[in-house]
């Protein structure tokens, strides 16, 4: 049960603005995710990040595609490694893919800031665990 009036922002980094807009439809429709932050690339969010005016309105959970162009998942997932210390707040990091690539899975899995690799489409129930682990961090499940 939800007890918290905690606020969880989340951050999509994902060049494809189909996949964007049905993320953001299903988040409102079942009430996830106070905000949502929108990159089209990795270079995008990763200059949001660092930038000392957006330091009060970082998200507490991204989810990174892995094929875009400009800056891919993997290089944002390296570029991140590089950059979290100096952000002030833990940020989970999820990469997502319509890539069912056994090596895809084993490299995000194996990314020391990779929480879990999501095949899309998003599973509804495990976006809900997500949300609610965020806002409740005593209620984390683990399915990796």
């Amino acid at each position: 049960m939800i007890t918290d009036n905690r606020i969880v922002t989340a951050g999509l980094v994902d060049d494809d603005e189909i996949f964007t807009y049905g993320f953001k439809k299903l988040t409102v429709i079942k009430g996830l995710f106070n905000e949502i932050l929108n990159f089209s690339n990795g270079q995008e969010a990763i200059d949001y990040l660092i930038n000392p005016k957006n330091a009060n309105r970082l998200p507490d959970v991204l989810f990174v595609d892995i094929n875009m162009p400009v800056m891919n998942g993997w290089e944002f997932n390296a570029a991140f490694e590089e950059i979290k210390s100096q952000l002030g707040k833990n940020i989970t990091i999820y990469n997502i893919s319509s890539s069912v690539d056994l090596d895809d899975i084993r490299r995000a899995k194996n990314s020391p800031v990779v929480t879990d690799y999501l095949l899309k489409p998003l599973d509804e129930a495990y976006l809900t665990d997500i949300f609610n682990s965020l806002k409740n961090p005593t209620d984390m499940k683990r399915y990796n």
